[in-house]
């Protein structure tokens, strides 16, 4: 039975505050429409040098002393010039367009409903600005169904306004979706106070809203793309009401063509709690009483407690606006059930007639909090969360029909790859180790969102007329990075699997190649590469690889000369055939796949990398931060650090896209005086520059 609003505050913090994210014990994020009670005695403290996400209260702090690791700061007082962990926080990765290709299936349309998704990807404090040495984190994947992406936190306890971390916003931005930080006024009931609703809503001398400026600074220098805005301390009148709806208004207006792409400004979210008369109302649809922050704003989160005819209402009403309907999102909170949680789907996304309106999932890393002690790790993740999005056959080709309708079923996927090079290499952006060239060297478990390639947006969509073969991410082994994508089953018929959905340019020089191998005990496998262009699919020979694995190999692909003369000189999809010639059960992994046009030049290396702070641990550690400038002119995705070790051996360290990096623990080798760490830029296609050398002293 889903919990109403007020049941939800009657019952008090102590029962309906939001569950603990796996290995943390600080204070956890307040869920909309559901607020927290702080947790006693926070997060432990993260190492003195540890740059962590920030957050801040609007002006005025909690009375009394915060937690252990909880660090209470005021917007009003922020001066980037003096915030110290700003370069660790800044994304660098620009918000990609995107097209929407022809849906997989007869049910997903383009042009309508879309998702916007409120996920914790940890808490508000304590939160690490560039990942953190473990894999047990949510990576999340399927950003080809996303519309908007919600960096969900904020507690009466810590703080109320929650900037999203680099990794994040990179990888979303890399894949065309934009990112929000949280504004969050939580009810009185769980610390809320009203003066935090004042100060953030307070008018200057001129009219204005200082803290709206404020938080247009911080988007602006932390590179992310708008606010959420959730509102839920009451005990406001009708004056508070009107401040808020014109902070809001404010927010985005005032933005435009401050550093903004096309003069765009901050996209806006409005959460459906407080009303016009300054009150607390869930109104659960669009009406009178909250179409003034609609308006206001770019969009709006409806609370969870809708139904059918409040949608189409609230559908009504946003048309009489001026406004599209799927600027409104319909709350599912799927935060305890995930895809077990009843929601009339046709209310929403009607399987036949047009879409209502568009949705928003509360928490869906549920598909990582809820994963068990004893079967956690990155594959398993991978596997529940291709479920979530795709369905339970993990065919969004052919979604089933039951009580859960994945995305797939009904929103139209979304693709940025609409220009020469790419290449992936099917990195998660969370591994059980790194490697190069099949090499590990790495040992570490890591996570860093920032290194996430772009992977594919249709899990999985799978051609044959035999059984069909497993299809996922694997962390036992990769070519680059922390995995690789593995196929296996018996094949007895050729399975055809597309990878992504495209508009590249295709001359006549176009290369493609693949690093690729099979598995020991792996049935001899034929490989071809799949390209859809203009006038029809051309299969084109990419090796065979014989009985029982014999490490990794490279293909490459003469695809544009093959194809030459064509009609059409651009290519639709990307993808793999494979065919088993004996029949038999095959492991077949793919490493790496890069289309480019011309030889790829090797990037200039970084420029005057530095320590600009250490510390020294016991057992022979020290944590560092480090700096370097990009090398001018130079097409850089992402920056690799490693550490030189005797007889020629290299430690990786760790990578970000920024121009700043953590070591949480480098390793003194042998007693050694003085150890030498390199900074590599590395472009799309993974060529790796000379390196830049710097050396610490012990």
């Amino acid at each position: 039975m889903r919990i109403t609003r007020r049941e939800a505050l009657a019952a008090g913090a102590a029962g309906l505050a939001a569950a603990a994210l796996p290995g943390e014990h600080s204070a956890a994020a307040a869920p909309a429409g559901r607020a927290l009670s702080p947790e006693p005695g926070g997060a432990a403290p993260p190492p003195s040098l540890q740059p962590c996400a920030s957050y801040w209260f609007p002006g005025s702090l909690p009375a009394g002393s915060p937690a252990p690791g909880v660090v209470w700061r005021s917007l009003a007082a922020w001066d980037p010039a003096k915030d110290p962990d700003l370069p660790f926080n800044r994304s660098v990765v620009p918000l990609a367009a995107r097209f929407a290709p022809p849906p997989p299936n007869a049910t997903a349309r383009a042009g309508q409903a879309r998702v916007c998704a409120l996920a914790a990807f940890a808490h508000t404090s304590g939160n690490p600005s560039q990942g953190a040495q473990t894999a047990d984190f949510y990576a999340l994947t399927h950003w080809a169904y996303l519309d908007e992406l919600v960096f969900w936190g904020g507690s009466s306890g810590e703080g109320l306004i929650l900037a999203p971390n680099a990794p994040v916003v990179d990888a979303a931005h890399r894949n065309g979706v934009p990112v929000l930080g949280t504004v969050f006024l939580p009810p009185a009931a769980y610390g809320g106070q009203l003066q935090w609703t004042r100060d953030l809503v307070r008018r200057g001398p001129d009219g204005g809203f200082p803290l709206a400026d404020r938080l247009i600074r911080v988007a602006r220098e932390y590179g992310f793309d708008g606010w959420f805005v959730n509102a839920e301390t009451g005990g406001g009148d009708a004056r508070l009401g009107a401040d808020m709806r014109d902070f809001v208004a404010y927010l985005g207006t005032r933005s435009k063509g401050r550093g903004t792409a096309r003069g765009e400004g901050l996209r806006v979210t409005w959460y459906d709690a407080m009303t016009v008369s300054g009150g607390i109302d869930w109104r659960n649809r669009l009406d009178e009483h909250n179409a003034p922050f609609f308006r206001a704003a770019r969009s709006m989160f409806l609370n969870f407690n809708w139904d059918r005819a409040g949608l189409g209402s609230s559908a009504g009403l946003a048309r009489r606006l001026g406004r599209s309907p799927y600027d409104l999102w319909a709350g599912i909170d799927v935060e305890a059930r995930g895809w077990g949680t009843p929601v009339d789907w046709d209310a929403v996304v009607p399987a036949a007639g047009p879409h209502v309106v568009s949705y928003g999932f509360y928490r869906p890393e549920w598909t990582w909090t809820s994963l068990p002690a004893e079967a956690r790790g990155p594959a398993a993740f991978h596997a529940r969360d291709d479920r979530f999005w795709s369905g339970q056959a993990l065919d969004p080709s052919a979604p089933e029909a039951g009580p859960w309708r994945p995305p797939a079923a009904s929103v139209a996927d979304r693709s940025t790859l609409t220009a020469l090079p790419f290449a992936t290499t099917f990195n998660t952006g969370h591994g059980l180790g790194w490697y190069e060239k099949g090499r590990r060297t790495g040992e570490s478990a890591w996570n860093h969102l920032g290194l996430q390639d772009r992977l594919p947006g249709r899990r999985w969509v799978i051609r044959t007329a035999g059984p069909r073969p497993a299809v996922g991410f694997a962390f036992d082994d990769a070519w680059r990075g922390g995995s690789s994508l593995l196929i296996e089953g018996r094949l007895p018929a050729p399975a055809e699997l597309e990878l992504y959905a495209c508009r590249l340019p295709f001359p006549d020089t176009t290369v493609v190649e693949l690093a690729h191998r099979t598995d020991p005990g792996s049935a001899a496998v034929r490989v071809e590469l799949v390209v859809a262009v203009d006038d029809g699919v051309a299969y084109l020979p990419a090796g065979v690889l014989r009985t029982g694995g014999r490490g990794w190999t490279t293909a490459r692909v003469r695809a544009g000369a093959k194809l030459r003369g064509r009609r059409g000189r651009t290519v639709r999809a990307l993808g793999v055939r494979l065919t088993a010639p004996d029949g038999g059960a095959v492991r077949w992994r793919l490493g790496c796949l890069a289309v480019r046009d011309a030889t790829p030049a090797t990037p200039a290396p970084p420029v005057a990398p530095a320590v600009t702070a250490s510390r020294v641990g016991p057992g022979g550690t020290a944590e560092l931060r480090l700096s370097w400038s990009a090398p001018a002119g130079a097409a850089v995705r992402q920056y690799e650090v490693r550490q030189a070790l005797p007889g020629g051996r290299f430690r990786f360290l760790g990578g970000t896209c920024g121009h700043a990096y953590y070591v949480p623990a480098l390793r003194r080798t042998d007693g050694e005086a003085a150890t030498r760490i390199e900074v590599r830029a590395v472009d799309e296609l993974y060529t790796v520059s000379a390196p830049a050398s710097l050396t610490f002293r012990w």
